[in-house]
């Protein structure tokens, strides 16, 4: 598999619109890739909480609509990293971003070769705390993977790489690729880089993390988009400007490794806890 990042420079003074246009064309400008990957919510900024419920869209909105073509011009699965994505909410209840009656979502959109819309995934970790998009935004509660370019990929977005235990269940799901756009703050980067390797380490798996550059909000990007081998190893790693990595994955090399070192043959789950914790 061919795997090229795109790791998207986010200038506040770039209209939305201007920039879907822009990503679009340089998704097209991947042809020969197999599979692309944008960042989280790219379009307006991860940390830009003022404009999601104005910038919030259907799965099939004006994002969809941008990088479709561009997918199937190119020929590629694309991971569109995320959109604020837009539910009505049939109980009239909604998280403080969004209006009455619907609901605002951290969602991935995965696009075919073809331009179809064939996976969706609600970030289920949401980041703030007490405040951001932990308030603003419903949580996911699936565990999703997608068959794609000759690979099962398990799909998580930025804060979700804090919590093993979903990438562990991603595993259980097949997956041997694991995707994570992410919008993550430079004065935290070396989390990202450590945490990515970990991810990779711990579940014998390939990691595709892809941030982005610029600032979100006043709120400066760590970049350096990185792509790790199922040994922990780092095969490239991006700068902290704009940049597309492009690198090509073995993926039998997952199988190998798991076979060489069957470390998650020796997991033991659902252990009781002591009666006597002290």
């Amino acid at each position: 598999m061919r795997a090229s990042l795109i790791q998207i420079a986010v200038d506040p003074h770039e209209s939305v619109d201007s920039r879907r246009a822009r990503v679009a064309s340089l998704v097209r400008e991947q042809r020969g890739a197999d599979l692309v990957v944008l960042p989280e919510l790219w379009p307006m900024g991860a940390f830009a909480y003022e404009s999601f419920a104005d910038e919030a869209e259907a799965v099939d909105g004006p994002t969809f609509r941008a990088l479709a073509p561009a997918a199937r011009d190119a020929g590629v699965f694309l991971h569109a990293g995320s959109v604020v994505e837009r539910v009505p909410d049939a109980n009239g209840a909604a998280p403080g971003g969004a209006s009455a009656g619907e609901t605002l979502y951290n969602t991935s959109l995965v696009i075919s070769p073809e331009g179809a819309l064939i996976r969706t995934y609600r970030k289920i970790h949401r980041f703030g705390f007490d405040k951001g998009e932990a308030t603003l935004m419903g949580a996911g509660s699936e565990v999703t993977t997608v068959a794609a370019a000759g690979a099962v990929l398990g799909l998580a977005t930025c804060y979700d790489l804090r919590f093993p235990e979903l990438f562990r269940g991603l595993v259980d799901a097949g997956a041997d690729v694991l995707v994570v756009p992410a919008g993550w703050p430079a004065r935290r980067g070396a989390h990202w880089t450590l945490l990515a390797r970990a991810r990779a380490v711990e579940n014998q798996s390939y990691v595709l993390a892809c941030g982005t550059a610029g600032t979100h909000a006043g709120v400066e990007q760590a970049g350096h988009s990185i792509v790790v081998d199922p040994w922990g190893e780092v095969l490239a790693e991006a700068g902290t400007d704009e940049e597309v990595l492009t690198v090509d994955l073995d993926i039998t090399k997952v199988g190998r490794t798991r076979e060489q070192f069957p470390a998650l043959k020796d997991r033991r789950l659902g252990l009781a806890a002591p009666d006597d914790i002290v």
